[in-house]
This record gives structure tokens, C-alpha cells and sequence, in this order.
């Protein structure tokens, strides 16, 4: 029972810490670039148009939710819907390039079979410095795709190759896919919240 009292008080410190720095991360998020980023989907979704979105380990789960969140949250019961896709959630074809040929080229190759121009093509990333990112966006920027990223700390190579940046500007790994999260639900949930308006 000691022990127990000991720990309770510095656990809820760190809630509240963790808590405290997550809102300070959200502040450096630049919500003109989130609005810009509404109205290059809205756009999509209008000239039917397709939106490929990836990342890796925690921000493939990101993408997979957000895609999620879109094809049915924002799309169920409207006349007009969004067509896009989750580069990371084919587990055959990523494995089968990753062992076969490169894990660099798992997202462009896909692409490569998809993507046309004035697609939207965006990129989840904290770090801004994956290879198969980086890879996967110099494509979708040479065949004249609109292109977003997602980044954290000071966007790596990754943010300044893309048309539009939304950076979540801390260092703690955790934080930024909070605030990515956060930014994808910003994202979908103004379709969801105003139906069809652009």
C-alpha cells in the first residue's frame, strides 16, 4: 500500500505534464495551413479526383484512420464522395516490394499503378525523413499531384517538398502523432460536420 501512494502522485504529474505539453504542440500547428489543406480535398472530392495517403509504424495507423474516417464518416449517405486510399494497408504488395525489390520504393510503386495528375497525394510523418516518403512524394510531385505533408519537429527533408505543410513543430515522437491525429479529425470532421459544403 506504500508503495502504491508513492506512485499515484507522480503518475497524475505526468498526465498533467504530458497533458500540458500536448496543448503547447497544438499551438504550433498553423491552422490556415489545415484550411487550405479542407479545401484541396473538398476539391478532389468535387472533380472526383483520388487522395493516396501513407506513413510508417504509428503514422501508417494514422493514415489507416484517417482513410477510415473519410470513406465512410465523410462520404455515408452523400451524393458526393471521396475517393481515396490508404497506401499502407495492403500488407501483400508493401511486403512483397519490401522483400523483392526495396522497402524505399513500397508507397511510389503503388503510386505508379494509381496516381494521375491533380491527385492528392499526402504524407504522414513525424521525423519528415523517411526514405519510401521522401521517395513516394518526389513521384507524386514529378507526375503533378497536389501534395501535403504531415510532419513533426522541423519537417526533414519531407515538409518542403510539398505543396502544403502541416508540421507539428515538437520533438517528442508521441506528441506528433497526437497532433497528427488531432489534424487528420480537423481534416475529416468538417466534412462530416457540414455535409456537403466546400
Amino acid at each position: 500500500m506504500a508503495t502504491e501512494a508513492v506512485e499515484r502522485p507522480a503518475a497524475f504529474r505526468f498526465g498533467q505534464q504530458y497533458k500540458s505539453q500536448l496543448m503547447r504542440s497544438l499551438d504550433t500547428v498553423d491552422l490556415e495551413a489545415v484550411g487550405r489543406a479542407i479545401e484541396l480535398l473538398a476539391e478532389a472530392r468535387d472533380r472526383n479526383r483520388h487522395i493516396f495517403v501513407c506513413g510508417n509504424g504509428g503514422s501508417a495507423s494514422t493514415a489507416s484512420h484517417f482513410v477510415c474516417d473519410m470513406v465512410k464518416g465523410a462520404s455515408f449517405n452523400r451524393p458526393l464522395r471521396f475517393r481515396i486510399m490508404a497506401l499502407t494497408d495492403s500488407l501483400p504488395t508493401l511486403t512483397a516490394y519490401a522483400n523483392d525489390v526495396s522497402y524505399d520504393c513500397v508507397f511510389a510503386e503503388q503510386l505508379k499503378n494509381f496516381a494521375q495528375r491533380e491527385d492528392v497525394f499526402l504524407a504522414i510523418s513525424g521525423s519528415g525523413n523517411s526514405p519510401n516518403l521522401i521517395c513516394a512524394m518526389e513521384y507524386a510531385n514529378s507526375i503533378g499531384c497536389k501534395t501535403i505533408a504531415l510532419t513533426g519537429r522541423d519537417g526533414g527533408k519531407l515538409g518542403p517538398m510539398a505543396n502544403l505543410e502541416i508540421r507539428v513543430a515538437e520533438p517528442h515522437m508521441g506528441r506528433i502523432e497526437d497532433g497528427h491525429m488531432i489534424v487528420c479529425h480537423m481534416l475529416c470532421y468538417y466534412f462530416m460536420d457540414h455535409g456537403q459544403a466546400g
